[in-house]
This record gives structure tokens, sequence and C-alpha cells, in this order.
């Protein structure tokens, strides 16, 4: 049974990584090695047939609850879009040089993870280089490390990253330890792709005509065309943008109040939104209020990239209900032994398939009474787990988000982004360990 999930994983993976060379849409071979190799547990397994379905209902449950913040999170960023909310951001990038805009949307995308999430903030940032990038190419350039930088600013933040969080609730870390420790390894991790890549991307960039579209209320909207109108007052434009900003950066108060999952905050936020933006719209003609209402912005949401999530991470739930995964975190502490090592390798693995039941598997693993809250074994997993995930497009949120909604290629990223990413992640690693004083011979 074994061999023949992890085979199955495998050719998916491998069809998923082809998508552009086989000109097959990744969310196909997704949900199918999701579905087979949980149909392929249910056939061989020892157990009932009952208990195994109880175990998918208990991982979908989780995996719906990722999908619904994606969900929730990417429809507050189009409403504010189709506000032309993030006018006020991008109206202040005055610059049309590529490395000044590199460095201010990474240093943005740095500290802006570190408060809401590497998800969110990737999904903002997208919608904002839309807005100021036209050229394909070099957009999906920025994307990408902006997803390196993103993920690196998770890292060090209690609520950054699902695995910072899940090890500061079980109670391995406390707040303001993994802050001191992991904002400058993290920082590095980010400073090193940006500096390399500002080496790549000299010239300037192309803003897209359409983000100069007049406004209707403008006195220049005079003969201008239907679909060049925008239906948004300015006073309506600044409303909803402090108000979706105020209600991502919500989220996270949210849970700390509630400790209800981060889904149900985001959700909260949405329906305050959805009745805010009714009732601001509620005496327009329909076809000045559908393309600003929540409505017609759900009808915008790009519902492959959202199986292709489900599939991925339904795939990724039948290798850890097998205990495929916390068969090979055993492996690697028997094999290797050093916790350093170990965590340097779930970070990459992290690539590959979702760090968090890498990081379940390393919590099962170690307890407390070995590795007691912050220690830096702890903390370094981590650091790890936040950000090796960004070796890969698909290894991490973020990166998932960043590659449904730009269309972004694995091979393409796995060739332009993915050793930029490594490089910051080793150098990042060894930061920490000579910050704490740690070789490998530890």
């Amino acid at each position: 049974m074994v061999i023949a999930l992890v085979s199955i994983f495998l050719v998916g993976y491998l069809l998923i990584t082809l998508e552009h060379n086989l000109k097959i849409d990744k969310a196909a071979p997704s949900l199918l090695i999701g579905i087979l190799t949980w149909t392929i547990y249910i056939i061989f397994s020892d157990k009932e047939a009952h208990l195994v379905t109880h175990e998918l209902y208990e991982y979908v449950g989780e995996i719906a609850g990722v999908l619904l913040f994606l969900l929730g999170a990417m429809t507050i960023v189009e409403l504010i879009d189709a506000h032309e909310g993030f006018e006020f951001i991008t109206n202040r990038i005055t610059t049309n040089k590529n490395i000044t805009l590199l460095w201010i949307t990474c240093l943005l995308s740095f500290f802006l993870s570190a408060a809401l999430d590497n998800l969110t903030t990737t999904i903002v940032m997208v919608s904002i280089l839309r807005k100021l990038v036209k050229e394909k190419e070099m957009r999906m350039f920025f994307v990408g490390i902006v997803v390196v930088a993103a993920n690196a600013g998770g890292a060090w933040s209690p609520i950054g990253d699902v695995t910072t969080t899940m090890l500061w609730i079980n109670g391995q870390i406390t707040s303001v330890n993994i802050i001191t420790n992991l904002i400058i390894p993290s920082l590095i991790c980010m400073v090193i792709p940006v500096t390399l890549a500002s080496c790549m991307i000299k010239g300037n960039f192309h803003t897209p005509i359409e983000h100069t579209r007049i406004n209707i209320y403008s006195r220049n909207s005079i003969n201008m065309k239907p679909a060049e109108l925008k239906f948004v007052k300015k006073s309506e434009r600044m409303i909803i943008l402090f108000l979706g900003v105020g209600s991502l950066l919500f989220v996270p108060v949210f849970k700390s109040l509630t400790h209800l999952p981060p889904f149900m905050g985001i959700l909260f936020s949405l329906g305050f939104l959805w009745l805010v933006t009714e009732i601001m719209h509620k005496n327009k003609m329909k076809e000045m209020k559908d393309p600003v209402s929540v409505i017609g912005v759900l009808r915008r949401v790009d519902v492959p990239s959202v199986l292709f999530f489900f599939g991925i991470l339904v795939a990724i739930s039948s290798l850890q209900a097998t205990g495929i995964l916390k068969s090979l975190a055993t492996f690697l502490d028997q094999a290797v032994g050093n916790v350093f090592v170990i965590s340097m390798v779930l970070g990459l693995l992290s690539a590959i398939v979702d760090n968090v039941p890498l990081v379940a598997a390393a919590i099962g693993m170690y307890d407390l009474a070995q590795f007691p809250t912050d220690h830096l074994m702890w903390q370094f997993i981590a650091y790890c787990a936040g950000t090796g995930g960004s070796a890969l497009i698909i290894g991490s949120a973020a990166g998932v988000a960043a590659m449904g909604m730009e269309k972004i290629p694995f091979g393409w990223y796995l060739k332009k982004i993915s050793w930029l990413a490594l490089i910051g992640y080793f150098v990042g690693a060894i930061t920490f360990l000579l910050m704490q004083g740690i070789t490998f011979f530890h």
C-alpha cells in the first residue's frame, strides 16, 4: 500500500510540475491523486472503512478551513480592488525603476506578512503588482520574489505562518523569543534573494493602461465608453480600503480573543464588508452596483485554483493518515540524529509536501520534557518550516495562491526563483545557528 500511495503521489506531482509542457491544468492531476490515494488507503488498510472515512472527514475539515480562509481573503482583496482601493498605495509609488519597486514590494511583504500572514499578504501584493507592472514575465518575477519575502516575514511572527502559530499555540515557543531570535535570520533570508534579483532586473517597468481609467464621478469622464468608466466615489474607495485592510488585520485579533480558527475571523470580516457594501451601493443601478458588490466579485473567483489546492492537500493528508510522514520523520531522527540538520531537511521537504503535517510530526516526535518551551530547536523548526517552502511554487500556501492568481508555471518558478529562495534559506539558517553559537556537531 505504501509503495502504491507514494508512486501515485509522485506521478501526480510530476504531472503538476509539467503542467506548462503538457498543457494540462494542474487542478486535474491534483484532484486525481487526492482521490486515488485515499481510495487505495481505504481498500488496503487494516482499519474498518468507517474509521478511514472518519479520518478523511477530519482532514477535510482542516483543509476546508484553509480553503475558506483563502476564499475569504481573496474576496476581501478583490473587493478592495473593485473599489480601486489599491490606488491609494499605487499612486504613492512614483518610481518606474524595477529595482526600486522590487525592494518596496518585498519590504512591504516581509513586514505585512508578520502582521497578517504570508497567504493574505501575497494575495494583497499580487493585486497591487497587477496595477503596476504590465509585462507578464516581469510581473511573475516580482510575484515570485514576493512569495519568498512573505514566507520569510511570516516565519518570525507567531501569527505570520500556520506552522509558527501551531508551535506557539502548543507551547513550543513564546512570542517574544520567536520574534527576537528569528527576525534577523528571516530578514537575511529575504534580503539575499532580493539583492541577487536586483542584479537581474535592470531597467524600468510599464504600468497597464487600464490602471489610468477615469472615475465616473470625474469631470473628465465625458464621452468615455461605459466599459472605461468606474462606478466608485473617492470617499467610497477610501472607506472600503481602510475597512478592508482593517478587516484583514482584525483576523489575528479575533483568533486571539475567541480561539476560533482563522477562517472564522476572515468570514466574519467578509460578512461585515458585505453588509457595508450592500448599504453603500443600495441606491445605485444594477449595472453600477454589480461590479463592486461581493456577489460580483465572487463570480470572478478562480475555482480551478481552489480545486487544485484541495486536491494536493487531500493527497498529502493521505500520507499523514497512513503514517508515511511520521515514519519519514522517525527515519530522519534515527539516520541523522542532529536535530538542527533534521530541521533543515524538514524545511526542504516542506517545499514538496505541506509544512503543517511535517511540523505536526516533529511535535509528536519530540516532547516538551526533552526540548522545553523556547528551546532553540523549536525556533529553528519554525524558521525552516516557514521559509523552506519557498523553494518550490507549491511549497507554501502563499506560493499556491500566487500560482493560481498569476498562472505561474511550476517549471518557470523552479528555473527563475527556486535557486534564489534556496540561497536565502541556507544563509538565513546559518545566520541563526551562528547567532546562537550552534554548529552542526552541537
